[in-house]
């Protein structure tokens, strides 16, 4: 290779030898029966999550789906309601799309052709390398952050990944160290290298296999890569979301199949110059008795920040009407059904629990 100093054979015959003593080898998605869909359903699961948080989530989820037709089948809140907490949820919606394609169209096996697992929905490039080398052995490169992370480190890669021009080095890097045999296990190894020593603060460099001719190890320019993104200030933004109670019920709606906690359930919503008492009565049919208003709190989205300012409301009228809209139900929070919950919404549950009940109605 042009850029490093050791060969390609060399980089890969010092990476596996390290894998083979010091890789990790008890993920439960490296079972030795895993599938391709474990694979898969662990790759999605990763993206943008860390390891530790994803092996719960992962292991309830399988326990409920455990083959791509199950999942396929299988109810969309159900989906959610599993996947509820992990975050970035547009990925349980197309894992369920794509399990539902691979179910209609490729008779219920994950396919094995580079451009069909491709054209699944939420699989790009590197996710779509990752199933077809760990699961099948094909030669694919990958290019997660943990690899990009080994890659601009050892051969001191300027710029952010995440530009075109630097990430399409990346590309001709990862597949030029890309080994004909034992394509999937070197994936593994990188990918482990990265979590496990070239971490993204506080190096092991001392235990890396590389390191003698790592750039940036050499240079003492270890901090230094992979160059970050200049930071914007997020934007704020405020919503009043209405903890409508009828004993132990909330009242919930189902949110838009797109955008923030898209298809899951959370609480009605009003502007927070908007009257709420005034809105309940023309929009849900409901005369508000008592408010409460319960502590603000803030969650933090990639691309901006939002302060939920929790109002609870007593009603004194009968809450039939509230029934007649699509996509709302009444959520029994003592026998909660199985309904997918954004993280604060399923807090405020937690936290409504506990207020004192009466009676409502």
């Amino acid at each position: 290779m042009q850029d490093g100093v050791l060969s390609s054979k060399e980089f890969s015959r010092r990476l596996l030898q390290w894998h083979r003593c010091a890789g990790r080898k008890d993920l439960p998605w490296q079972r030795r029966n895993s599938s391709a869909y474990s694979v898969w359903v662990s790759e999605i699961m990763l993206q943008q999550t860390q390891v530790a948080t994803v092996i719960p989530y992962f292991k309830r989820f399988m326990a409920r789906f455990p083959d791509v037709l199950q999942l396929a089948d299988a109810d969309m809140d159900h989906v959610l309601h599993h996947w509820s907490g992990l975050g970035y949820y547009a990925r349980a919606r197309n894992l369920h799309r794509a399990a539902q394609i691979i179910r209609d169209d490729h008779g219920g096996l994950f396919p094995q052709l580079f451009e069909q697992v491709l054209s699944l929905p939420g699989v790009g490039r590197s996710t779509a390398g990752a199933v077809l080398s760990l699961a099948f052995g094909q030669r694919y490169p990958i290019l997660d952050g943990n690899v990009k992370r080994v890659l601009t480190r050892f051969f001191a890669v300027t710029g952010w990944p995440g530009e075109t021009s630097v990430q399409q080095r990346l590309w001709t890097i990862a597949d030029e160290l890309t080994p004909s045999r034992n394509a999937g296990l070197f994936n593994q190894a990188m990918m482990d290298l990265g979590a496990a020593v070239c971490t993204r603060r506080q190096p092991a460099c001392a235990n890396c296999p590389l390191s003698d001719h790592c750039r940036a190890h050499v240079e003492g320019s270890v901090a230094d890569y992979p160059e970050t993104r200049a930071r914007k200030r997020l934007p704020l933004k405020a919503v009043r979301m209405l903890l409508l109670r009828k004993r132990e019920m909330v009242l919930l709606e189902r949110r838009p199949p797109t955008g923030v906690w898209g298809g899951l359930w959370s609480f009605p919503e009003c502007g927070m110059n908007a009257d709420p008492v005034e809105h309940c009565a023309t929009r849900l049919g409901l005369k508000v008795a008592a408010l409460h208003n319960l502590p603000r709190r803030r969650h933090t989205f990639t691309h901006f920040n939002l302060d939920i300012h929790p109002l609870e409301l007593e009603i004194e009228n009968s809450a039939e009407s509230v029934m007649d809209g699509i996509g709302r139900v009444w959520y029994n929070t003592a026998k909660p059904d199985r309904l997918g919950l954004a993280a604060p919404v399923a807090r405020l549950i937690d936290e409504f629990r506990a207020l004192p009940k009466g009676d409502c109605e």
